[in-house]
């Protein structure tokens, strides 16, 4: 409908596409009590439909809707106050609090995140994010970093040149293009793992392999030369375009002509870079409000796609979780469509705060469908909140989160000509074969992804270590077993082979959208992934709540901490030690025991041994079951597990030939220097 009452007006104009069927699959990945015994339920299939459990939201716990006006506000008050917020955070002299975001529940409960500088320094993995009540201004707080911020010297003994050196090497490597530096090396303090340091961060710009622009941020210790870390702030993605049939596009008119300009949603727009790969490309505009033609060939086309995923996307998060914009301000990001030629992705970027798609192989399947725009546009609501480093663990949570927030848009949108569904990028044909990119039920699927977690699963590609993520979310939602929805059949296990009854879709994206905004850190990790929904779960719906039992079960499907217990989720009968138990830094081993009894013959072969081990370097442990016999069985061995924080994870274990009664023991032994830690509880769960 056009608007001829004044000379610029909103519209909302109709855009005809050719509906496609509705594909089967999705997108595939581009590029205490001590020996208690108890009693739990039989290992028997999920029921086909996951009732969802009765618990409501208590009335206070769920955030309310800001407006910029009401965020800016609460910003305002968290930076007057920040220098108090510091001292009763025990904070030293030398350490100054920055505001980034703020949250608000409806009982008053004030959720801010803040960076940290040192002697005026940035401090990377500094962030954290405080909980502020009437009662108390400093009321919880979770921290990125464990360690105090008290580094060693803030002065140099390399030169910011050879940091450029090395930072530049990074940025040729795996057949980048054009590698320079786009920003120069920076003094910065980096906390983000181990002791913190005085570092250099410097940005390396050109080309990946693919097409994609790079930003590759590279750390080097400015006292010893060693590069500590790298990511890449070019966060990639997948969806589809050209498949959501005719739907309603608001856009700008001005005098005669009309454009793709979002007035409704904080002026998003969306521009044509015709094949390019830099600017901003130009903003789609025409004598009429009809847009595109529904076939690749009209580059309008894509172009109403991705407006019309963007739009979605704002109102989801306006309307389910009261999040007025990515940075919650109000103000809109942009997309570019038609980025180089048969480049086949998606990204997010935040030096232009925008989204960015690619026109598939031959330049015939747009990637801006609904979960891929969805998909990238979460990628900056991440960058502006837990800012989850786009590497090791925390970089498979990143990806994870935008395909279950890809996911949930699109089951928001109730669109016929691309329905609901569990799938990643199912219209689009990345493959070539009719194959989507991802699937959460069973992320293995797509021949790459991991369906569990493992202590080795930081080293691979963010888009193959989100799948356990993804499938948490997946049997948080839906539950383990077979069942049918919106046509298509998804059949999920679990790594203990024990079921998991969901919740239901609408609570559990609840709760991943709580733990990222106000619990999660940039070095968040899968056990603090599972420590932060649990805190958010808690605070939703009680700590007592069926959906806090199901959100322990789900992790413990994707072999992150134990089973509840409770039976609730297949159960079994468990035997636990709560007792701490201190872990002497490089010392002799020692051993927390459970007493087994009541059972008969031996045990299983799918021994479940659940480990909470509270350490901060895992690399250091051994960690071992002992049987009644004496026999040991390795857990884990030292030297693996990397540089992370803590051990929260169960093992499955073939004890068959052990006979099931008698003491049982965990035994841990930490073989290096400077770390320490101690056992907080580990359980034995008899299926």
């Amino acid at each position: 409908m056009r608007s001829s009452s004044s000379r610029r007006g909103t519209s909302h104009r109709r855009t005809p596409h050719t509906p496609r069927r509705t594909a089967a699959v999705a997108l595939a990945g581009v590029a205490a009590l001590i020996a208690a015994a108890v009693q739990g339920g039989t290992a028997t299939a999920a029921p086909t439909t996951a009732p969802s459990a009765a618990s409501k939201a208590k009335p206070g716990s769920e955030s309310v809707r800001l407006t910029p006006a009401q965020r800016a506000a609460l910003i305002r008050e968290a930076d007057a106050a920040k220098a108090e917020t510091a001292k009763d955070l025990g904070l030293g002299a030398k350490e100054k609090l920055v505001v980034r975001d703020v949250l608000k529940d409806r009982d008053g409960t004030v959720h801010t995140r803040y960076e940290r500088t040192y002697d005026g320094l940035p401090v990377l993995g500094g962030d954290l994010v405080v909980e502020s009540t009437k009662a108390d201004a400093t009321a919880a707080v979770v921290k990125a970093a464990r360690a105090a911020i008290k580094p060693a010297t803030t002065k140099t003994a390399v030169s910011a040149a050879k940091a450029r050196q090395q930072a530049l090497k990074a940025g040729e490597a795996d057949d980048a293009k054009d590698a320079g530096i786009n920003r120069a090396p920076r003094k910065v303090i980096w906390a983000a793992n181990g002791k913190p340091v005085v570092a250099y961060e410097t940005v390396v710009g050109g080309f990946q392999h693919d097409g994609t622009p790079q930003e590759l941020h590279v750390v080097t210790d400015a006292t010893t030369g060693e590069k500590l870390f790298e990511w890449e702030a070019i966060e990639t993605g997948t969806g589809n375009t050209v498949y959501s049939g005719t739907v309603d596009l608001t856009t700008t008119q001005s005098g005669s002509t009309y454009n793709l300009t979002d007035g409704a949603r904080g002026n998003h727009k969306t521009y044509n870079l015709n094949r390019g790969t830099s600017g901003t490309g130009t903003l789609f505009s025409g004598p009429d409000d009809v847009w595109g033609n529904g076939t690749p060939s009209n580059l309008e086309s894509a172009g109403a796609d991705a407006h019309y995923g963007a739009a979605l996307t704002w109102d989801y998060y306006k309307n389910v979780h009261g999040r007025s914009g990515i940075k919650g301000d109000g103000v809109g990001a942009y997309s570019r469509v038609h980025y180089g030629n048969n480049y086949v992705n998606a990204f997010w970027s935040d030096s232009c705060f925008c989204m960015t798609y690619g026109d598939g192989s031959g330049n015939a399947n747009p990637l801006t469908s609904i979960d891929v725009a969805a998909h990238e546009m979460t990628h900056g609501l991440t960058s502006n909140t837990a800012g989850l480093n786009y590497s090791g663990e925390s970089g498979g949570l990143n990806e994870a989160t935008s395909d279950i927030f890809g996911s949930t848009v699109e089951f928001y949108a109730n669109n016929s000509s691309d329905v609901g569904d569990y799938l990643i990028g199912e219209e689009i044909n990345i493959n070539g074969d009719g194959t989507p990119l991802r699937y959460m039920d069973k992320p293995s699927k797509d021949g790459a992804s991991k369906d569990s977690w493992y202590s080795g699963i930081g080293s691979i590609d963010v888009h193959y270590s989100s799948g356990p993520a993804n499938h948490f979310f997946y049997l948080l939602s839906e539950g383990s077993g077979t069942k049918t929805i919106n046509g298509v059949t998804y059949n999920s296990s679990t790594s203990d082979g024990l079921p998991v009854t969901g919740i239901g879709r609408d609570k559990a994206e609840k709760i991943w959208f709580r733990a990222l905004t106000t619990k999660f850190t940039s070095t968040t990790n899968y056990a603090g992934a599972r420590t932060g929904t649990l805190a958010a779960t808690g605070e939703l719906y009680g700590t007592d709540s069926a959906e806090y039992k199901a959100v322990q079960h789900a992790w413990a499907g994707i072999n992150v901490g134990a089973r509840p217990g409770d039976g609730g989720g297949g159960g079994g009968t468990s035997f636990e030690n709560t007792a701490d138990v201190a872990i002497p830094d490089r010392g002799a081993a020692v051993t927390s025991s459970v007493t087994v009894s009541g059972r008969t013959g031996n045990a299983p072969s799918n021994l479940q041994v659940a480990v909470d081990i509270v350490h901060t370097y895992i690399g250091d442990l051994k960690v071992d079951l002992v049987a009644p016999d004496g026999t040991a069985y390795t857990l884990k061995g030292y030297g693996t597990g990397g540089s992370a924080d803590n051990l929260n994870t169960t093992y499955t274990v073939n004890a068959s030939s052990e006979v099931a009664n008698g003491v049982w023991k965990l035994r841990v032994q930490d073989n290096a220097a400077v770390d320490t830690g101690y056992i907080n509880s580990w359980k034995l769960t008899f299926p």
